[in-house]
């Protein structure tokens, strides 16, 4: 799984999975560029994470972004086509929680800002990466799902909006490029001990219910998923190894995704791996 000569943009690298994603592409050779609302500590972790490059050549750096700001992605997205010289593979990383509690009670502009953060921010770079990649009929798109893609997340409601709508928008435009040779697709990491798990802890089981922060609570002391499942899920993806497919969603820690590539490949038009409703049939029912 080499990435040498692989030209990535990773948003949100400066701690946690993102921070965990550029070093594994930067440890195969990758060039790499990533963005945060927080440049100090973005600015330590590319220091610490140049060490692990393999090639001289091999670029890597950061810069200061937040992504709901749509003049300041434009100008992130072009000054990192320029440090580049080019761009292969897009990772739609940075996200957050938002506001914790009741919906009824939470802030509306902070549930908007997380909707800005979380969804609208990373199609705005999935616009100016395809208008990239469409003439040059190849690229790649990685958007990162999260714990409410695929099932209720209470008391989180806009983080779990948000990136459910985020995985259908990775279905949706697969559909549109895919006669340009571009391949979108989302990783669900799995449940990581991150600063979003501190957050649900902090926010106290009065804001999130009993039942999730007691699940909570036993995934920081037993551990989460390892970060690094959805890290290599990452690079996978970002390869040549990956083969053709587009539109799907994989679980970093359910699916067998290494060995994933020709069955995909060939069920690459069906709903496998995709999000879908279902219906009294489905559990053998008939209604």
């Amino acid at each position: 799984m080499k990435l040498k000569h692989k030209k990535i943009i990773v948003t949100g690298g400066s701690t946690g999975l993102g921070k965990e994603i550029l070093k594994t592409l930067i440890q195969r050779g990758a060039s790499v560029i990533s963005c945060s609302r927080n440049l100090k500590t973005l600015s330590k972790t590319i220091d610490e994470l140049m060490k692990l490059s393999i090639d001289s050549s091999q670029i890597i750096k950061g810069f200061e972004c937040d992504i709901s700001n749509f003049e300041e992605t434009k100008k992130f997205f072009s000054n990192s086509i320029i440090e580049l010289d080019g761009l292969d593979v897009l990772v739609n990383n940075a996200g957050i929680y938002g506001p914790i509690g009741h919906s009824e009670n939470v802030d509306i502009e902070l549930w908007k800002k997380s909707i800005d953060i979380n969804l609208l921010g990373p199609f705005h770079l999935c616009q100016l990466a395809i208008k990239y990649f469409k003439p040059k009929k190849s690229g790649k798109i990685i958007n990162l799902s999260g714990g409410g893609a695929t099932s209720p997340l209470p008391y989180i409601s806009s983080y779990a909006a948000a990136k459910s709508a985020l995985v259908r928008l990775t279905e949706t435009l697969a559909k549109e490029v895919n006669s340009y040779g571009i391949e979108i697709n989302a990783i669900a990491p799995g449940a990581l001990n991150t600063r979003l798990l501190d957050q649900v802890l902090d926010a106290g089981s009065e804001n999130v219910g009993n039942e999730f922060y007691q699940k909570a609570l036993k995934q920081k002391s037993v551990g989460g998923s390892p970060i690094s499942k959805g890290a290599e899920l990452c690079a996978y993806l970002a390869s040549d190894d990956s083969g053709k497919f587009s539109g799907k969603l994989i679980s970093a820690i359910w699916d067998p995704w290494e060995n994933l590539v020709k069955k995909i490949e060939n069920s690459s038009s069906s709903d496998i791996y995709t999000l879908r409703r279902i219906i009294p049939e489905d559990r053998g029912e008939n209604w």
